[in-house]
């Protein structure tokens, strides 16, 4: 198989949460403990930062590495899902793994994921810890893909633990409480490894601690800094103090990574890692954004940061995804927007009728269309040089106009 074929099959083999939802999901780590095993503990192999959370652990990832790689360290980066390319959610210094690595892996243990009925997850997680150890990173970033104590990045022993903050998201799989989501959240903590709180936050605060005094594992809110980033956004000020926290911590354990390291790391998140879709400018005149923000906290902070700006008229691109609260997220969307209704294109996705109706009875209303790319193409003809055009309310909507 050459690349796409191997990709292809990945992506085939058995469910996969991007595509379908609650069937991919496994309530249990043995397949990738299984695999380790196999690939003889590749997790064991490097030091590494875990970090879980309901919103900002991409953003904060791609942070943490980008500082990293300023202070001269080889920095493995693992994050989900992807925008445009499978290889994005596997890289070393904002370079994605190779081609040739993902088809001779896939190619020399493809028998034995068979054999285990691995899914697209456990495989993806232990081609990234194969690919870290065999190229000897200093450290890797490695995020969570859903909730935490059944992730499957779980079986790493970091040397710090992070968890962003909770909202509700994935409700279906974690739990419809908050407290609830920050259990699975904290299923990340481990023995005697300290873990920083992005966000103190009153109804998770006794279960961090808890956890955190069960582990016999030091507890560290993150705290205000002044740092500025190239990540545009509110939302990024939280973000860049748990990086900045983070980066304290390994300063004290043993790494050498100076306030310039800091802030030019923040300042070239973009350029050092690659990283896209965070609130991101595609064009001026007019002025075109797009954000992946896509739960009712992401879209909150959206709503906040569109508030801010200066325009005549907003054109907002929107699709979803079924398993979202759908009418929460629409009744904080702008009113005062013309709505460009679409579907990405996934089985996971809301059918553009639906999501019309919904939005409509809500008070947003606009027209609906056969797919994203036409729908954000009729945005940009109605629109004028002084309005504003938002994509988003997927990450798969994101990745479509990407």
């Amino acid at each position: 198989m050459n690349y796409q074929e191997t990709v292809k099959w990945m992506f085939s083999q058995l469910p996969m949460y991007q595509n379908v939802g609650k069937s991919a999901y496994k309530e249990n780590i043995g397949n990738i403990v299984l695999a380790c095993e196999y690939l003889e503990q590749p997790h064991t192999k490097f030091k590494s930062v875990h970090i879980a959370g309901t919103n900002g652990k991409g953003s904060t990832s791609h942070m943490i590495a980008s500082v990293l790689q300023e202070a001269g360290y080889k920095v493995g980066l693992y994050t989900s899902p992807h925008l445009k390319d499978f290889r994005e959610r596997i890289r070393i210094n904002g370079d994605k793994i190779n081609e040739d690595y993902v088809v001779n892996f896939i190619f020399h243990h493809q028998s034995f994921f068979e054999k285990i009925k691995a899914s697209f997850f456990e495989m993806t997680v232990a081609l990234a810890f194969d690919y870290f150890a065999n190229s000897k990173v200093d450290i890797a970033i490695i995020e969570t893909g859903l909730g935490g104590r059944l992730d499957s990045t779980n079986i790493i022993t970091p040397i710090l633990s992070v968890i962003t903050n909770v909202s509700y998201d994935h409700s279906n799989l974690l739990g419809n409480t908050i407290t609830s989501i920050a259990n699975e959240k904290a299923g990340i903590i481990k023995d005697q490894i300290p873990v920083i709180i992005g966000r103190k936050q009153k109804d998770t605060e006794s279960i961090f601690e808890l956890k955190a005094k069960q582990h016999k594992s030091p507890l560290i809110y993150a705290k205000k800094y002044s740092n500025q980033s190239d990540l545009k956004g509110l939302y990024q000020h939280e973000n860049i103090n748990t990086c900045v926290e983070c980066c304290i911590y390994l300063n004290k354990i043993g790494f050498n990574i100076s306030n310039s390291n800091i802030d030019l790391g923040l300042k070239n998140v973009s350029k050092n890692t690659r990283l896209r879709g965070r609130w991101e400018k595609l064009s001026t005149k007019p002025l075109v954004i797009c954000d992946t923000g896509h739960n009712i906290e992401g879209i909150n902070e959206i709503v906040k940061q569109i508030n801010t700006l200066e325009f005549d008229s907003l054109h907002f691109v929107l699709g979803m995804v079924k398993d979202k609260n759908i009418n929460e997220i629409l009744s904080i969307l702008p009113k005062n927007a013309t709505y460009y209704f679409c579907s990405p294109n996934i089985e996971r996705a809301l059918d553009v009728i639906h999501l019309q109706e919904m939005a409509k009875n809500i008070g947003l209303f606009g027209k609906k269309y056969e797919s994203v790319s036409i729908a954000y193409q009729r945005a940009i003809k109605n629109c004028k040089i002084n309005d504003l055009v938002f994509i988003g309310g997927s990450t798969f909507v994101v990745s479509e106009i990407l």
